[in-house]
């Protein structure tokens, strides 16, 4: 893969891409980073939670789940928030970058927190038709925590993405790791290129 500087990495210089998979541990802000990225970059933005949850919790099948990525991946733009991976392949057969939202495990797991806490009490649907909330017994009690998902699977998580990068494979694809809050803000912060530019697959 061809490793991008993140502290030199601006919005002009992600311009170029018009297909980006924005990865990281449940609780690390990949899902509000990938909105404001697909709203600085004019990329529509589609989060896998949402195609995976049907409502009342209800988990899909991978024969109702796979096409659904497919199907979004096949667009010829798109900003794709989320990891799963059972469908690695299928994104990275057309992905152009990937963005690995690499922040500390006890970061993570404020944020993660905090976040549940928020959406517990808010009682927000998390998208929209499915009914589908977060509460504080589900949050901290159930045995699919999200929190306690961000906890075990940090590690392997990070060990995942570390060895992908260093791989050596799909040399075609780009790949952004952002390691702090700072280099997020600063990379959201930059000027994004106005003039259109030529995309490889367009």
């Amino acid at each position: 893969m061809n490793i991008l500087p993140a502290e030199k990495s601006t919005l002009a210089d992600l311009s170029k891409f018009q297909r980006i998979n924005v990865i990281g541990s449940s609780g690390s802000g990949k899902s509000t980073f990938a909105k404001n990225l697909a709203a600085a970059l004019q990329l529509p933005c589609y989060e896998m939670d949402e195609l995976f949850w049907q409502a009342d919790w209800v988990e899909s099948t991978d024969e109702e789940f796979l096409p659904k990525v497919e199907h979004v991946v096949e667009q010829p733009q798109w900003i794709l928030d989320g990891n799963y991976s059972r469908t690695l392949s299928i994104k990275l057969n057309r992905a152009e970058l990937l963005i690995w939202i690499d922040l500390p495990f006890l970061t993570t797991t404020y944020q993660v927190t905090q976040r549940a806490i928020k959406r517990s009490f808010s009682k927000q649907e998390l998208w929209p038709g499915t009914g589908n909330r977060e509460s504080l017994k589900k949050s901290f009690l159930a045995k699919d925590s999200i929190i306690l998902w961000s906890i075990t699977h940090y590690h392997a998580t990070r060990k995942k993405y570390e060895h992908l990068m260093n791989s050596g494979a799909y040399e075609d694809i780009a790949f952004l790791r952002l390691s702090s809050r700072s280099q997020i803000a600063r990379l959201l912060n930059s000027k994004p290129l106005k003039l259109p530019v030529h995309h490889r697959y367009s």
